[in-house]
């Protein structure tokens, strides 16, 4: 018997291919139809690994198993179940030991992200925290990105609240400046607010010298490395050399930086000289929920502790999640402690210490640990444990609630079945400008972000929304009518919301009746009493403010409020953009990235300095003085001719 969901010409070249596999140490890559990678392991023995997923744990010996690897199976994950059906082909990679195999594992999955491979989840958006190290007074602020080379990157943190947590700490500590842009200060040229609660120094006015203002930042460096013994040191020797040169005031703020550091010192779990330097891993798996707790000792104080959740999980092993774990967390992390501690229950890992190794350029041991690094490592399992537990019981909580309120909705509104698809609609626009329409879709009562789309209004006879709605239902539609392979358009939804009161919902109406698409449950909900327009009925309905459905239908239509005004904006933005930045003059495609690279927005541009617009980087200045006085001049000299213009 065939394994589900294999062809017969696809088992064929599986079952070749699965003779062939050698006996030896190496990596396995897993493709489908269409050439993509669906998952990539290690293994000791690829053999016996590989054929391991085709071959089903059976209560009593099985002949014709034995003989055919791709007989039917039964007892496994169903994420196996998922991978092995859309398994078409397979690659093997000889290595010389399972150390090599893993590191070689490390770097496919980097490069191919398979889909059924352990990940962490939402890994593209961890946030970090940077320091502007190519500016000439750095900022320290909060981003979701690591690639500038001149730029000192921290992270990544588990969560943005920690992030910001972190840097109002840093802020109340060594106060460098908020103000965004290449320089600091503001048109006005008088300190802002931030100075006179003790948030800045003020270095755009000159109360702080740049030298004085750099040892600042490289205060902010050791402190967010966990360099605490160093900088508790550093911060006493300013405040002798100030106390003892008699600048009081000086010492006095050295005084209180240091007191705040050795407070922050004293208050963490662990606090000694023999911990030295480590991160301590605990991980915890239950059915497909797992979470890694990473606790960060620095100096032997424990200065931060990240909590991840984990994708993709199945019934992977522990040891081989935490391993998972690790490959793709020290790819994002910016440095690798010399120790990696983890729990007696995962037990040395020699081949992640290995990877690592290469990884840092120099030795890093992965091992489990003793005395107070034992304690620690229990501590990260046990609130692995209770991350994974309280996760578990939110997500039946939401299931519950989801599973209600879609039952709740087919009860108030009369629908044939609980509307597993829910599609809402809205516009968006600045007057007849700009206008845009939002498409949101939540599946089982949660969002399926994967869906959302947007359209570019068309319609161009001024400001009229119902006209806007029609067309933006009729293009949906007419996709789903041409049987549209895109998942989001190709599905037919449960239910059809509507941002809006009866002109929206009779125009959504003619656009589905203009698509060619009938049958569908059509509502619109009106914002100011939350009222439900059905058609062919005058009256509104109100739903019971506690309704679960109701709850439900709000979120919805906030979302696509939420998405619509979001790519208005963005149009809106590209709009201005190319009004002010593409009029400039001598400026092609290359100096607008420069220029709007160096400046961050237009606005910014339109009040730059004629020396700010001098020293962007490939501008040349004849471009730049031309460029400044395109923007300063009086606004009806465009069709004045210029006496000494060029010809």
């Amino acid at each position: 018997m065939l394994y589900p969901g294999l062809e017969m010409s696809e088992t064929s070249l599986v079952r070749e291919q699965l003779a062939d596999v050698p006996d030896r140490p190496g990596v396995y890559v897993y493709r489908d139809a269409e050439e993509r990678v669906l998952y990539v392991g290690k293994a000791k023995s690829l053999r016996r690994r590989v054929r391991s997923y085709f071959q089903a744990p059976m209560t009593a010996p099985d002949p014709a198993a034995a003989a055919d690897p791709l007989a039917a199976r039964s007892g496994q994950h169903p994420k196996i179940d998922d991978l092995v059906s859309r398994i078409v082909s397979l690659e093997t990679i000889v290595t010389a030991t399972e150390a090599e195999a893993l590191i070689l594992e490390a770097n496919l999955v980097k490069r191919h992200r398979p889909p059924f491979n352990v990940k962490l989840r939402d890994d593209k958006s961890y946030p970090y925290i940077g320091i502007s190290l190519d500016e000439a007074y750095p900022r320290v602020y909060f981003t979701r990105e690591q690639h500038r080379r001149d730029r000192l990157y921290f992270g990544p943190f588990s969560s943005a609240s920690k992030v910001r947590e972190t840097l109002s700490l840093i802020g109340r500590i060594f106060p460098s400046r908020p103000c965004e842009g290449p320089e600091p200060g503001r048109p006005s040229g008088v300190p802002c607010l931030d100075y006179h609660i003790k948030r800045c120094l003020a270095p755009c006015v000159g109360y702080i010298s740049h030298d004085d203002y750099r040892s600042l930042i490289d205060q902010i460096i050791a402190f967010l490395s966990g360099r605490y013994r160093g900088l508790e040191d550093e911060l006493a020797a300013q405040m002798q050399a100030a106390a003892s040169a008699q600048e009081y005031e000086q010492a006095a703020i050295y005084r209180n930086r240091l007191g705040a550091v050795r407070h922050l010192m004293e208050r963490q779990v662990a606090s000694t000289d023999q911990l030295g330097s480590l991160d301590v891993l605990g991980v915890a798996v239950i059915d497909d929920i797992a979470n890694v707790q990473v606790m960060q000792v620095r100096d032997g104080v424990l200065s931060d502790r990240h909590s991840f959740f984990l994708e993709g999980v199945g019934d992977e092993d522990p040891a081989m999640v935490l391993e998972g774990f690790a490959i793709e967390y020290y790819a994002m992390a910016l440095a690798i402690p010399p120790l990696v501690v983890v729990s007696r229950t995962v037990g040395a890992l020699p081949d992640l210490a290995a990877l690592l190794s290469e990884r840092r350029g120099a030795r890093t041991d992965v091992r489990t640990g003793r005395g107070d690094r034992d304690r620690l490592a229990v501590m990260a399992e046990r609130n692995a444990q209770l991350a994974v537990d309280q996760e578990r019981r939110r997500h039946e909580r939401n299931r519950e609630r989801r599973r209600r309120a879609l039952v709740d909705l087919q009860t108030d509104l009369g629908l044939p079945a609980p509307p597993i698809r829910i599609e809402c609609y809205d516009i968006s626009n600045l007057g007849d400008s700009f206008a845009v329409a939002s498409m949101v879709v939540f599946e089982a009562g949660a969002p399926n972000k994967a869906h959302y789309r947007h359209f570019t209004m068309r319609f161009d006879g001024g400001q009229n929304d119902f006209a806007r709605m029609r067309e933006a239902l009729t293009r949906r539609f007419a996709r789903l009518r041409e049987g549209e392979e895109d998942p989001s358009f190709g599905s037919r939804p449960g239910l059809v919301v509507i941002d809006g009161g009866k002109g929206q919902l009779s125009a959504a109406l003619a656009g589905i009746d203009d698509a060619g698409i009938s049958g569908l449950s059509v509502i619109g909900l009106a914002k100011q009493r939350e009222e439900v327009f059905l058609p062919g009925r005058s009256a509104p309905v109100l739903l019971p403010e506690a309704s679960s459905g109701l709850r439900l239908l709000t979120q919805v239509r906030d979302e696509a409020h939420r998405f619509a005004l979001r790519h208005h904006r963005k149009s809106r933005t590209r709009g201005m953009t190319r009004g002010l930045i593409d009029a400039l003059p001598g400026v092609g495609p290359v100096r607008r990235r420069a220029i709007l690279s160096y400046f961050g927005t237009p606005d910014r541009v339109a009040q730059a300095t004629r020396e700010e617009l001098e020293g962007v980087p490939g501008l040349p200045p004849k471009v730049a003085r031309d460029i400044w006085e395109h923007l300063h001049r009086a606004p009806d000299a465009e069709d004045v001719p210029r006496a000494n213009a060029a010809p």
